[in-house]
Order: C-alpha cells, then sequence, then structure tokens
C-alpha cells in the first residue's frame, strides 16, 4: 500500500486543535508539505512550527477565518499566486455550529453557518482545483459528521448544514472524478476534541446531569464503548489522500466506533 505523500503539497482547515491538527500531523509525518489555515496566528506559527518533518519539509500557514469567506478567498489567491504549484490534497475542516434545537435556532444561524462551512468549501475548492486539473491529480477530504446519515439529537442548524455540504462534496466528486480527483467526506463520531467537551458542558448546563452521567448515556450508544481520538480520524482522512485511494471517490465515511445506525 503506498501512503507515501513525499513531494505533495496539502492545505489543511481548521489545523490548529482538535482532528485539524491531527491531521495536519499525519499528513507531515508521511513526508506532505502542510500549510495550516486557520484564524489565530500565534496558533498557527506554533502549530506549524511543531509538525514532524521527516523529509526536510518546510510548512507554513494562512491566516484567514471561515466567518469572512470573501477575506478567506482574497487571501488563499494571493497565496496561490506566490505558489502557483498549488496544492495536492485540500482537508476541508471547521468548527460546528452551535448546537441547540433547530426550532430555536435564528434564521442567522442557518446562514453564518451556511457561509462557515458550504461556501467556504466552495471558495477552497475553486481555488485549488485549477492546478490539480493540470497535474490530472487531486484529492479533496471534507470533515463533516456523523449527522450526515443520522441526524444527532439537539443540532439542528449542525445537522441541517452538513447534509448540505455532504450533497456539495458527492456533486463535486462526480465532475472532477474525470480529472483524476477524488471528493470524500469523512464523518468523526463522539471524539474527544474541544467541541465534544463544549457540547457536554452545555448539556450538564440543561440537563442538570453530571458530565460523567451524560458521557455514560453517550457510550450506551456506542458499540466499541469509548469516545474515539482525533488521531483515529486523521488515520481515515490520511488513507483517502493517498495514491492507494485512487478509485474511491464520493463516499462518506464514518469514525464512529460504531454508533450510526444506518448502513
Amino acid at each position: 500500500m503506498n501512503l507515501d505523500l513525499t513531494s505533495q503539497r496539502a492545505l489543511v482547515g481548521g489545523s490548529t486543535q482538535g482532528i485539524g491538527r491531527a491531521i495536519a500531523e499525519e499528513l507531515a509525518c508521511l513526508g506532505a508539505t502542510v500549510t495550516l489555515l486557520a484564524r489565530d496566528e500565534a496558533r498557527l506559527r506554533e502549530t506549524a512550527a511543531a509538525l514532524p518533518t521527516p523529509h526536510g519539509q518546510v510548512h507554513d500557514y494562512l491566516v484567514a477565518d471561515f466567518s469572512q469567506p470573501a477575506t478567506l478567498a482574497e487571501r488563499l489567491h494571493a497565496y496561490l499566486a506566490a505558489h502557483p504549484e498549488g496544492f495536492h490534497i485540500l482537508i476541508n475542516n471547521t468548527g460546528g455550529p452551535a448546537g441547540g434545537p433547530i426550532l430555536d435556532a435564528p434564521v442567522d444561524a442557518f446562514r453564518a453557518a451556511f457561509e462557515q462551512h458550504l461556501v467556504c468549501n466552495h471558495l477552497l475548492a475553486q481555488a485549488v482545483v485549477p492546478a490539480m486539473r493540470q497535474r490530472k491529480y487531486g484529492r479533496i477530504i471534507n470533515i463533516i459528521s456523523t449527522s450526515v446519515k443520522q441526524p444527532l439529537p439537539g443540532l439542528g442548524v449542525s445537522n441541517t448544514i452538513r447534509g448540505a455540504v455532504a450533497s456539495w462534496a458527492k456533486t463535486l466528486a462526480n465532475e472532477l472524478g474525470p480529472h483524476g480527483i477524488t471528493v470524500n467526506n469523512v464523518l468523526p463520531g463522539a471524539t474527544v476534541t474541544q467541541r465534544h467537551t463544549s457540547l457536554i458542558e452545555k448539556k450538564t448546563t440543561q440537563t442538570g446531569q453530571s458530565a460523567e452521567e451524560i458521557e455514560a448515556g453517550m457510550l450506551k450508544l456506542i458499540p466499541a464503548s469509548r469516545f474515539g481520538q482525533a488521531e483515529e480520524t486523521a488515520a481515515a482522512v490520511v488513507f483517502l489522500a493517498s495514491g492507494s485511494a485512487g478509485y474511491i471517490n464520493g463516499i462518506n465515511v464514518p469514525v464512529d466506533g460504531g454508533r450510526t445506525g444506518s448502513l
């Protein structure tokens, strides 16, 4: 199996913490040169300096806020003007919308989530695909959620927007397949990240239960009887980013310990 990513360039969104950072680290371990993309420059600088360099890679970063799509596009196009070789791998990843019942969500919450997820994914794809087409090779991987297959209680806005991103990705996969570019979605389940902690804290406030009680209830729904680690999601992503996954296109891959009830 060929997992060697030496000489490949990867752009990784939301890459200073959690799943995004784990993906960036794994890509770098396998030889890719990584460009981190997030809004906190201090954390970007620290993360880039900490990434592995087994082949002497020089990692860098791009500062942009996904709540400002126009600025994101502007900065990415400026970056690509200075780096016309572009990217072989695009990892679309950003923090999920706030939780809560769907009927309670203000309309602006849907608009904001749509821009931060679907619109920004689209702008990133539009920017990187021309170079991928030229070399007849590319990997676009979207980090979404298992709610694509089975909506999750209390995540009304997220369920809605994640489904839209999955449909966008499948359409893009069909269009780009003839050019040697694959588009796939990885769907993390309950994974130990900052978002996981914040959702549990919110549930403790809403229900009066302890964090331990809430976690115990969540674990009952997971056949693996544990929460996932960010590195486990990263492993699935890196396989899909490799040359060995060239005939896998347009799919949703849950990494959830078996929790999702659908096939």
